[in-house]
């Protein structure tokens, strides 16, 4: 059947599980982040020497560069079953501590978006993460009763986009902290190759260096766009991706040669010409351009400023001269470049 055919649901769910599939689950197969790689080789293997858990891990770097997957791979590394939920669908200390109480000996707890956690419940770990126990407070006013509630040694992985957002006494609780940097192009090269095989797609070399070249350094829009360019050869009835179908395809998507789409270029053009190149607080771009505050800092700014084309001072977003010279604008109200 034709995806065109399928009700939304379906198609969510097949491309669910498609992005599963492409997950590594060893750290052998684990693509680039060497560093981040051979240290954490290190910790469990000391860990599993010592027949001790492994101590909690903090992972941060921007949306898309397999802070989840490096969770699964410790836990199946260290042959234990991992517990997966985040900081804001764990409302209370209620919540946490049916969590906890269902791990067993060694287990993972892996909190996405830590830094979203509750202030009540963030106090509330920090007992568990140290000393394995939960207080528990059962009632309201005088009768009020504290329960201590005794836990299995487990290891906690928090990931984070915004790692200065966690508090320092949750920091410090955190034995191992790993940065999770934008891939070499290289290594998205390989990641392309890797899943292509995977999805079983026959794709020439020069197009998954296409595809490596506009994938913003992050594996998730990498395989996203392997995806999207195989529905297009799969239209256009094209057993092989050549360069030119992912150059068509890409086309199509209004992704340009440096990976930037629609709203990449929306917000470096109002800042061009609606602030003379700025500079311009986030929460006006925001406006100015209807999108999150969060969205544009978290998600579409690192890549601009990674490529030069944004800068971030104390006053506000400026664009580059690179980043007008790319869009042929000027700085906006009849100035030159």
């Amino acid at each position: 059947m034709d995806k065109s055919q399928l009700p939304d649901e379906e198609i969510q769910e097949e491309e669910t599980i498609l992005d599963l599939s492409l997950r590594p689950r060893k750290l052998v197969d684990y693509i680039g982040q060497n560093k981040v790689k051979d240290s954490i080789s290190i910790f469990i293997q000391a860990a599993k020497g010592r027949k001790e858990t492994l101590e909690h891990v903090l992972i941060y770097g921007g949306p898309g560069l397999g802070k989840t997957t490096l969770a699964h791979i410790i836990a199946k590394e260290l042959g234990v079953g991992i517990q997966v939920t985040s900081g804001p669908a764990i409302e209370r200390t209620g919540d946490l501590a049916s969590i906890l109480t269902n791990l067993s000996q060694g287990d993972v707890l892996f909190i996405d978006e830590i830094h979203r956690l509750a202030r009540p419940v963030e106090e509330a770990l920090y007992p568990a993460m140290e000393d394995f126990y939960l207080d528990l407070v059962l009632g309201k006013g005088p009768s009020a009763k504290t329960l201590k509630l005794d836990l299995p040694k487990f290891t906690l992985i928090g990931a984070t986009t915004r790692i200065g957002l966690i508090s320092s006494p949750m920091r410090d609780r955190f034995g191992v902290v790993n940065h999770l940097d934008y891939y070499e192009p290289e290594d998205i090269e390989k990641i392309i190759a890797r899943s292509a095989k995977i999805l079983k797609i026959k794709i020439d070399l020069e197009a998954i260096k296409e595809l490596a070249k506009r994938a913003r350094f992050t594996p998730r829009v990498a395989n996203r766009l392997l995806k999207r360019v195989r529905d297009y050869a799969q239209v256009k009835n094209q057993k092989n991706i050549s360069q030119s179908a992912a150059k068509e395809a890409l086309a199509m998507l209004e992704i340009d040669e440096y990976g930037l789409d629609k709203v990449d270029r929306t917000i470096l053009s109002t800042i061009i010409d609606k602030f003379s190149g700025g500079p311009v607080g986030v929460q006006t771009l925001a406006a100015s351009i209807n999108e999150d505050t969060e969205t544009i800092s978290e998600v579409y700014e690192p890549y601009l400023m990674q490529l030069g084309f944004l800068e971030r001072t104390s006053k506000g977003r400026k664009t580059t001269l690179k980043s007008r010279e790319h869009l042929k604008k000027s700085r906006g109200k009849g100035q030159l470049l």
